[in-house]
């Protein structure tokens, strides 16, 4: 694909187009092309022609809540185009909607022949990912059927069935077979001197097990009137800083970003609840760790979030153990997918427990939360859940044995079981991984907190005092055993991790700003390390590099090993301000917000870590998500740090 994908997300829903508004069924590369409901390409062709011919792009899809471009037929300066077609399109849940506006500019009688080319291939995102695996589909059949309005593409496998189903008013005069599977629907279309005409296509989907009877709007104009409501409410009551207008910008479009990205997802009753889902275009699912950092960051403005993703978390939290999915009594789910390769078990994320660090931050969510908003039945319902969370830490994750939440590489998902997840994440400072179990520095401070707010509600809300004491000696030894073990004195900042021999890894990385952020460093230390991550070489002007600068193992352009995160340095602005550290907190914040000015308010997944003085526009990491839900919150997370004035 040669144009550049505009990605239109609504809920559990995401479209990927070209610069024309088409889709052109490109497999594989940094951006998947097509649209997508849970996990499955419903639409991967929609290609438009004008008289058998591609037409130019006059004014090409920006980007936005809809995709809208103006296009006229090919030909010379000597002949001005016969007509314009102005072509508008939007998502909705699980639909599609196009309305194709064609205007004679001549003065006689014109007829347009147009045709929209359509395919759905129903292929799993994770076989359009980049890393060149395969799946086996034995027994998969593709099917189409021409329908009085349109045409029907329906996938069958097994008992997996999944169904697109495309629709136009007015019909069109033929349906085509184009020889690929693909098929072709063409208008012949007269129009009056200067006349018009119009199309409206509606595209359904209907991924395997959903049942629902969906409504689809009219037009592209009304689903996005649908999405400015949504957004509307979601912003109702939240005040936003007079004093700051850049940063009352960005926290409005993180909201509004944060609107598109709910996600259905299941109590433990049975209950209906929408959450964050992680990010588009790869991660539009629920990710455990990421829906309980999100909802942290908008507890203060949209205690909402929180009330849903704790129940779909809990419902989803392990009962048993699972090789393949990492699964432990008490742990909470990292990844769940929807999709066919999950169905069958070709890839073990339908419900993939390979996360050292969501059990720990669904109980300080839980704690935080009701410490918010008095919310003591939750906590009451929950106490189960909670208990058996704290009963993972303490036991399959390590810290009874170990004295500390531990991983292991997990050879078919995740090397790194922290936030830091990608392989060669967790590093010393020449590079070298670690060998062994890996102990994060990260996790170790969710787990402190995790202690300590889960005795407070053991004390408070369940009645169990004898609980409260059993958890909060445990954090107070955790939090010694930690000083003397990562503290390395000779560069007054904490180890990155500790390998499989208790050795430290010793890489300088943003990760100690996480434990700011739990109250894990006495003041002494939590100070040094604050002032030490707005040295130049950690401080880009932008935000925190994760990987402090001069060290063999950073790079710029590393996913974790140079880069800035909005969302790391959210964590660390509100670690900073619990240690006193404004200054630092207020630095932060400026750079960040700085950076989302720079593209429309809205901070991406990921910076390039390049520094500012020698780079005055922030320098985009390549495969960064378009929208990240845990990026939308990290605005409201810095307005708690330093506050609106």
């Amino acid at each position: 694909m040669t144009d550049r994908h505009h990605l239109l997300v609504h809920g559990g829903t995401f479209a990927a187009v070209g610069d024309r508004g088409d889709i052109s069924g490109y497999r594989g590369g940094s951006a998947p092309d097509g649209m997508f409901v849970r996990d499955a390409r419903h639409l991967s062709r929609w290609q438009l022609t004008v008289d058998g011919a591609v037409p130019d792009t006059l004014t090409p899809v920006t980007d936005g809540d809809t995709a809208a471009c103006v296009l006229v037929p090919r030909g010379g300066r000597d002949e001005p185009p016969a007509y314009t077609l102005f072509r508008e399109q939007a998502v909705g849940d699980a639909s599609f909607v196009e309305s194709l506006r064609v205007t004679s500019n001549r003065p006689v009688p014109t007829t347009v022949r147009l045709a929209v080319t359509a395919d759905a291939d129903f292929t799993d995102q994770f076989e359009l990912r980049s890393d060149h695996r395969t799946y086996s589909k034995a027994g998969a059949v593709r099917s189409r059927k021409v329908l009085g309005h349109g045409v029907e593409f329906s996938y069958r496998r097994g008992e997996w069935r999944s169904v697109t189903t495309v629709t136009a008013e007015p019909r069109p005069d033929a349906v085509e077979e184009t020889g690929t599977g693909a098929r072709r629907m063409v208008w012949t279309l007269d129009l009056d001197p200067h006349g018009t005409a119009e199309l409206v296509l509606r595209v359904i989907a209907r991924p395997h097990g959903d049942r629902r009877a969906l409504r689809v709007p009219r037009s592209p104009a009304a689903l996005q009137r649908q999405l400015r409501e949504r957004e509307s409410e979601f912003m109702e009551g939240v005040a936003f800083p007079s004093g700051r207008p850049e940063l009352a910008a960005a926290c409005a479009r993180g909201l509004a970003d944060l609107a598109a990205l709910q996600v259905p997802a299941t109590g433990p009753d049975g209950e209906e609840l929408r959450v964050p889902a992680a990010g588009a275009p790869w991660f539009l699912t629920l990710l455990g760790r990421d829906a309980l950092l999100t909802s942290l960051f908008a507890l203060p403005y949209r205690p909402r979030l929180a009330a849903a993703t704790l129940p779909a978390l809990a419902a989803t939290q392990a009962t048993g153990a699972g090789v393949d999915e990492v699964a432990q009594p008490g742990k909470i789910v990292h990844e769940v997918r929807h999709g066919e390769l999950a169905h069958f078990g070709q890839v073990p994320y339908g419900r993939y427990y390979g996360s050292v660090d969501a059990t720990p931050l669904f109980l300080v969510l839980l704690g935080a939360y009701v410490e918010q908003t008095g919310d003591t039945a939750l906590a009451r319902r929950l106490e189960p859940h909670a208990r058996a969370a704290v009963g993972w830490m303490l036991d399959h994750g390590g810290l009874t044995s170990r004295g500390y939440l531990v991983y292991r590489a997990d050879r078919g998902g995740l090397a790194n079981q922290n936030w830091k997840d990608s392989p060669g994440a967790i590093c010393s400072a020449d590079g070298t991984r670690p060998h062994g179990p890996v102990t994060a520095a990260g996790a170790q401070g969710y787990a402190y907190d995790a202690l300590r707010r889960t005795a407070w509600l053991a004390r408070t809300v369940w009645q169990d005092g004898t609980y409260a004491d059993l958890l909060e000696q445990g954090a107070g030894d955790l939090r010694d055993r930690f000083q003397r073990d990562f503290w390395m004195p000779e560069r007054s900042f904490p180890a990155l991790a500790l390998d499989g021999r208790g050795e430290r890894v010793d890489a300088l990385a943003s990760d100690a700003g996480h434990l700011l952020w739990s109250g894990l460093l006495d003041k002494e230390y939590g100070e040094q390390v604050g002032r030490r991550l707005l040295e130049p070489d950690f401080f880009s002007g932008w935000g925190v590099r994760t990987l402090a600068a001069g060290q063999p193992a950073y790079h710029p352009l590393s996913y974790h090993r140079g880069s800035v995160w909005p969302h790391d340095n959210a964590l660390i602005a509100l670690g900073l301000a619990r240690y006193g550290l404004h200054d630092e907190a207020r630095a932060i914040a400026g750079g960040l917000v700085d950076a989302a000015a720079a593209t429309g308010h809205r901070l991406p997944e990921v910076l390039a870590g390049y520094d500012r003085d020698t780079h005055p526009e922030p320098v985009p990491y390549p495969h960064a998500c378009v929208r990240e839900s845990r990026s939308a919150a990290a605005p409201l997370a810095l307005l708690t740090a330093v506050g609106g004035v």
